[in-house]
Parts: structure tokens; C-alpha cells; sequence
């Protein structure tokens, strides 16, 4: 499955990645405080509010979409989706300069969109052609921008202030905005995407519930974790910690003056 996010409900996009244990060149942003959250009492309502929608929607469609289908039904659906989706994968990595990933990320979406029968299958991994996640607030984070305060948005979930420019991007990149589909049809597509990622993620979003003492504090962190992890391609530089001077003043062996007395 690409772990790129998907236009997915609640929290769901980011559940994979933190139970995985995903990890908190250039001028990129420091790391941002987990509580850069000064809308915290309105994004606890948001946060309430799409909670209940997958409590009493989107969940039991999900659980009730994997009972009827075989899990290959499922993968196909994921990649159909992430494919395409991709596109928005390229122009993120020309805008970062990364034009060996965009070389790359073409073929993967020339080979998947032929070979792999429009996405359904994903013959392009099998070739070394392997998925990757860029998005816009990907690439501002790259350029240095710091993401800002934490914004909880309605249906989407977890976001930030710089973040939320993903989506806008995400939208005009995706090859389904220019395939011509009447509004019935573009809803049930888009159904099947939400219910289906959700279907894949089902494990994870029950564990988050049970284990988080604070289920918001808990996504509030890990999605700063997670966005972190990806602006720096999975390897962020350490955080500097504050107290390692005196961790290490403490470490250190006595004085052999102080010793001897």
C-alpha cells in the first residue's frame, strides 16, 4: 500500500505509520512542538466530530466492505487509487528538485497505468520501481517551511497549518479530476477509496483507541512525528536535547583530585 495519504476520513492515514513506529541537507524547518496547537478546544470539537463519523459510518462500512471482498480485491483497489493519485507524486518531485526520483516516479506511473491494467496490480514494484509519498506541504517543508500550527480538519483529520495546502494540490494532480464522471459516479469512486483505506487501517485505529489514554493528544503527536519523518525522506536529523550536558556531566567519571580525598 503507498503511504502517501489519500483523501481519507479521520485519522486513518496516518495510523499505519504510527504503530509501525515511525520516527519523529539543507535548510529544512526545525522540529515543531507536538503542542503547537493554540485552536486546541475548536480542534477537539472537529476532532469529536469526524471520531463519530468513522464511530457510526465509515468504520462499520469498513468492517462490513472486508467481509465481502478478498483481500486481493482490496490491494487492487488501493493501487488503482494510489495510481491515480501519482501524478501529484511527480510534480512534488520537480518542484523539490528531485529529478532522479521524477525520472523514476514516471516510469513507476508509465508501467503501473499499462503492464499493471490502469493500477489495479502493481507489476512496477516488482521492477525496483518502488511507491514513494510526496505531496505539497511536503515540498514547503522541504524549502524550509516550518508546518505551523496543528489544525484538526473536518473529514480529513490531522493537518497543519502548511499542510493543508496538500489537499487543493493533491486535488488538481489526481488523473480522476479530469476523467470525465457524472456526480453519481464520482461519489461512488470516491466511497469505495475512503471506505477501502479505511478497511486497510482497521487493525491500527482500533489499537490507537485502546492503548491512547488521550486518543487526540496521541494523534496530535504522531501525525507531527509522521510529517516530519516524510519531509526528510525518513531520515530527520536528531533533535537537539536540551538536557544532554547535564546527562553527561553526571556520566562522567569523579575527578581523580575529588577521589583521592
Amino acid at each position: 500500500m503507498n503511504t502517501k495519504a489519500r483523501p481519507s476520513l479521520i485519522v486513518v492515514a496516518l495510523m499505519a505509520a504510527a504503530i509501525a513506529g515511525c520516527a519523529t541537507n539543507t535548510a529544512r524547518p526545525q522540529a515543531d512542538s507536538t503542542e503547537n496547537d493554540p485552536l486546541e478546544p475548536l480542534n477537539r470539537k472537529v476532532y469529536a466530530f469526524n471520531q463519530g463519523l468513522d464511530d457510526y459510518a465509515i468504520g462499520p462500512a469498513s468492517r462490513a466492505w472486508t467481509a465481502v471482498t478478498p483481500n486481493a480485491l482490496r490491494e487492487g483497489v488501493s493501487n488503482f487509487f494510489d495510481n491515480l493519485a501519482y501524478p501529484g507524486v511527480l510534480v512534488n518531485d520537480l518542484l523539490q528538485a528531485k529529478f532522479g526520483y521524477a525520472a523514476q516516479d514516471t516510469m513507476r506511473f508509465a508501467v503501473n497505468s499499462t503492464l499493471g491494467l490502469a493500477g489495479f496490480f502493481d507489476p512496477a514494484s516488482s521492477m525496483g520501481l518502488q511507491s514513494r509519498a510526496e505531496d505539497f506541504g511536503q515540498t514547503l517543508g522541504y524549502w524550509g517551511t516550518a508546518s505551523g500550527p496543528y489544525l484538526e480538519v473536518p473529514v480529513f483529520g490531522p493537518s497543519s497549518a502548511r499542510d493543508v495546502t496538500r489537499y487543493p494540490m493533491g486535488y488538481y494532480t489526481n488523473v480522476i479530476t479530469y476523467v470525465a464522471l457524472d456526480t453519481a459516479t464520482l461519489g461512488g469512486l470516491t466511497a469505495i477509496n475512503v471506505v477501502n483505506t479505511r478497511a486497510e487501517l482497521d487493525g491500527a485505529v482500533r489499537l490507537r483507541n485502546e492503548a491512547a489514554l488521550d486518543p487526540y493528544a496521541f494523534t496530535r503527536s504522531t501525525y507531527r512525528q509522521y510529517r516530519r519523518n516524510q519531509v526528510y525522506d525518513g531520515n530527520p536529523p536528531e533533535t537537539e536535547d536540551p538536557y544532554a550536558e547535564m546527562f553527561e556531566s553526571l556520566d562522567a567519571p569523579a575527578d581523580s583530585t575529588e577521589l583521592s580525598e
